[in-house]
């Protein structure tokens, strides 16, 4: 199937100059690729309104200023949905910039979720086993935890922001001390350098979503 033209929706504003290179490196020259943001229309005074409440899912992506900011999943949602219909109109599949899950959104096109190609990789790689986590966040500890429950898993946990300076290295090196075999860093926002202090960290495979979901997505256009 040939398709010229590929859609990337981040959850947080768009362009994604820190993320969207590595995928049209991937995909290369002659895929035009498309962005818009969720939070794409919300004025930097806006932002507290899409803040996560107690009892919110907790997500963290960057914005347009470089900055990064905690967003609450259910205030996202609409916005995300907004944002992809337009976007479909003008693209022959979207990716979308997240390893959340997001069963409520309807799309018209493919839509590439990284946290299904996430999934189903490590299912492919390690039936059981002791998996590793690298996580933006702390407070996304408990959320991502249920996500990759599984019964023949093990999950170790280690948290190191790729939006801001934090020990990558030290966090594999303590998942290889704690029985890790795979690593997966789970968030669209680390990037290749974060993927190799992780590899060194830990001398293990090291599996990075945005470079994974770009080769899938190139598999599918080819």
């Amino acid at each position: 199937m040939k398709q010229s033209t590929v859609g990337v929706l981040t959850i947080g504003q768009s362009p994604r100059v820190d993320v969207t290179p590595s995928i049209q490196h991937i995909l290369g020259d002659g895929v035009t690729i498309i962005e818009a943001g969720g939070l794409d229309h919300v004025a930097i005074e806006e932002m507290a309104s899409i803040s996560p409440d107690a009892s919110d899912i907790t997500y963290i992506s960057r914005l347009r200023n470089g900055s990064s900011v905690k967003i609450g999943k259910s205030k996202l949602l609409p916005l995300l949905q907004k944002e992809l219909q337009e976007l479909e109109e003008k693209t022959s599949a979207v990716i979308m910039l997240c390893t959340g899950d997001f069963p409520t959104i309807q799309s018209r096109k493919p839509i590439i979720y990284p946290d299904k190609v996430l999934n189903s990789t490590v299912g492919a790689i390690m039936e059981k086993g002791t998996l590793g986590l690298i996580i933006p966040l702390e407070e996304q500890r408990n959320t991502l935890v249920k996500k990759w429950a599984n019964d023949k898993l093990d999950l170790k946990v280690e948290v190191a922001s790729p939006y801001e300076e934090s020990d990558v290295f030290g966090a594999a090196r303590r998942l290889r001390a704690q029985g890790a075999s795979l690593i997966v860093m789970d968030c669209m926002g680390y990037n290749e350098a974060h993927k190799k202090d992780a590899v060194e960290g830990s001398g293990l495979p090291v599996i990075l979503p945005r470079t994974l979901t770009a080769r899938i997505v190139a598999e599918y256009i080819s």
